[in-house]
């Protein structure tokens, strides 16, 4: 293998990811040995998939969701008025939006272990911020975990393409699980 000159590792240093990508795409179009490889790499980095730290990075994103940012985004606006918890399950859906786009994105991979996993992740971030987190923006938001558990389930079904009776026991059990229901419905 050639050794790298000190001026190309300055060049990765310096370049943006959108450059990287558009780099990445012209080699894949060049050689389909090199785009064959990139996809394997790319498989091999998607595919560890943590719901622990998943469910880290969820409670974090909750939890760090100011009450007065509720306070500020509610109230009268120009087309109406927001109720303070209107705009709090607003902040929720928000928070959780990056997350549900990652779960999905395993979707259109059609990587759906790794999809089943981030869904069981972000539902134990929601669960973990419902009984741990002490935030006063939780006491506006009463009713957004249950709602928001409910429909990222659905979410996930809806995407999982041939989904197997066993998955959807295997979520659902998880999903009891984290609320504390009877595991043996």
């Amino acid at each position: 293998m050639a050794k790298r000159s000190n001026k190309t590792r300055d060049i990765f240093d310096e370049i943006s990811a959108g450059d990287a990508l558009a780099i990445l795409r012209l080699l894949a179009k060049e050689d389909p040995k090199i785009a064959n490889r990139i996809e394997q790499i790319a498989i091999e980095y998607l595919s560890g998939v943590d719901i622990d730290d998943i469910a880290s990075e969820v409670y974090f994103d909750l939890d760090s969701i100011e009450v007065e940012e509720v306070w500020d985004r509610s109230g009268r606006t120009r087309n109406g008025y927001v109720e303070p918890t209107e705009m709090a399950c607003q902040m929720f859906e928000e928070a959780l939006e990056p997350f549900v786009e990652e779960m999905k994105k395993y979707q259109r991979l059609s990587m759906f272990v790794g999809a089943k996993n981030y869904c069981i992740g972000i539902l134990k971030g929601i669960c973990k911020f419902e009984n741990a987190s002490t935030s006063e923006y939780k006491d506006w938001a009463v009713d957004a975990p249950k709602e928001y558990f409910e429909w990222l389930v659905d979410e996930w079904k809806e995407g999982q393409k041939g989904i197997t009776d066993e998955e959807l026991r295997e979520v659902r059990k998880a999903a009891r699980v984290l609320k504390g229901e009877d595991v043996e419905r």
